[in-house]
C-alpha cells in the first residue's frame, strides 16, 4: 500500500448531494485503501460521516472532525485534533473551495468577493500555517492544495480564477520555504470534473437537465470527449501524497484531459 501507515488530513471530505462523487470524498476514500488513517474535516459533519462509512466498510480506518476553515481557531483545532487522536500529520489535503456566487468584476459584490477569499485561498492558508510546525518537527510531510485550471485559463468570473491563482504561488511559496524541512507542497488543478458541485450546481442555476451540462462539458475536453472525475484527482492526490513522489515539489499539476491545452 503506498500510503501504508501513513496520517492524513483531508479537510473538504464531505461533499454537495448529487449522483456522482466529489474531489474531497474521493480522495479520502483513496488515501484509506492505500492505508493511511484519515482525519475526515468537514463543516458538514453529516456528510463527513457517510465518508467515514464508506471508508469503514472498505476495510479503512477514518474518524470525523467538524471544522469551518474561515475560522483560525478551527484551522488550529484540525492540527491539534490529528496530533491527540493519531500524534502526527504526514498529509494535508486541502479540499474546499467554492465558486457559487462569484461575477465579472462590475458585478461582483464585495462581501462575496471577501467570502470567496476567505473559503478558498485564507482557509488553505491558516490549516498550512497551524499544520507546518507540527511537519516541520517531524522533519517530513506532504501537503496537496486543490486549485483550478481557471487559475491559468479563461475563466468568466473574477474572484474564483483570482484566488486559485493565489493558491498556486502559495504553494510555490511554501515548497521553497519549507523545503529544507523534508516537506512537499505542490497543487493540483482540475479541469472540467463531472462532481456534484460541478454539474447539479449549474443545472439548478440555468434551469436545464443535468445532463445538458454534462453534454456542454463534455463537447470541450480533447481526451476521449469526456469529463475526469473526483477518482482522476484523487489518483493524483494519491501519487503527490506517496513516496514515489518524494522528489517532487512546487508543481502545478494540471488534470483536465488536455484541455488546457487548446488555444485559440
Amino acid at each position: 500500500m503506498r500510503l501504508q501507515n501513513k496520517i492524513a488530513v483531508v479537510v473538504g471530505a464531505g461533499q454537495q448531494p448529487g449522483e456522482t462523487i466529489g474531489n474531497g470524498r474521493a480522495t479520502a476514500i483513496r488515501f484509506a485503501e492505500e492505508g493511511a488513517t484519515v482525519l475526515l474535516v468537514d463543516k458538514d459533519q453529516t456528510s463527513a460521516d457517510d465518508t467515514r462509512l464508506m471508508i469503514e466498510e472498505k476495510g479503512g480506518t477514518a474518524s470525523v472532525f467538524a471544522a469551518d476553515i474561515t475560522s483560525e481557531a478551527d484551522c488550529k483545532a484540525i492540527a491539534d485534533t490529528c496530533i491527540a487522536r493519531y500524534g502526527r500529520i504526514d498529509i494535508l489535503h486541502n479540499n474546499v473551495g467554492r465558486s457559487e456566487g462569484d461575477k465579472e468584476t462590475t458585478q461582483l459584490d464585495a462581501e462575496m468577493w471577501n467570502t470567496l477569499m476567505a473559503m478558498n485561498l485564507k482557509g488553505m492558508f491558516m490549516t498550512c500555517k497551524h499544520v507546518l510546525p507540527i511537519m516541520r518537527n517531524q522533519g517530513c510531510g506532504a501537503i496537496i492544495n486543490i486549485s483550478s485550471t481557471a487559475s491559468t485559463g479563461t475563466c468568466e468570473t473574477v474572484a474564483y480564477k483570482t484566488s486559485k491563482g493565489a493558491v498556486n504561488t502559495m504553494s510555490q511559496h511554501m515548497a521553497l520555504e519549507n523545503g529544507p524541512y523534508g516537506i512537499r507542497v505542490n497543487a493540483i488543478l482540475p479541469g472540467l470534473m463531472d462532481t456534484p458541485m460541478a454539474i447539479e450546481r449549474r443545472a439548478r442555476e440555468q434551469g436545464v437537465d443535468q445532463q445538458v451540462v454534462r453534454d456542454q462539458r463534455n463537447a470541450q475536453i480533447p481526451l476521449g470527449g469526456k469529463m475526469g472525475t473526483a477518482w482522476d484527482v484523487a489518483n493524483a492526490a494519491v501519487f503527490l501524497a506517496s513516496d514515489e513522489a518524494g522528489f517532487i515539489s512546487g508543481i502545478l499539476l494540471t488534470v483536465d484531459g488536455a484541455r488546457s491545452c487548446k488555444v485559440g
